[in-house]
């Protein structure tokens, strides 16, 4: 899927991949895709409910080999 902008948030531990995915989405226009790399189990579950509490839309989510998290997420 094409994307407008990448953010990678590999190390980094809840909170800070939903706090930099939040000010990301907040510099996008509605509509405007993130993806968003992260190596923190916990943020498939983060991701779920920060999509549901704020109304962007997550396209998709998936792990990789590597054991690396991905999150397609549509701005509103």
């Amino acid at each position: 899927m094409n994307f407008n902008r990448d953010l990678d948030v590999r190390g980094l531990n809840c909170p800070l991949p939903i706090l930099r995915a939040k000010k990301a989405l907040a510099e996008m226009h509605s509509g405007e895709v993130l993806r968003v790399v992260a190596t923190d189990p916990g943020s498939v579950r983060d991701f779920q409910a920060f999509c549901r509490q704020t109304g962007h839309e997550l396209v998709s989510s998936g792990e990789n080999a590597a054991r690396e998290f991905e999150f397609i997420i549509r701005s509103k």
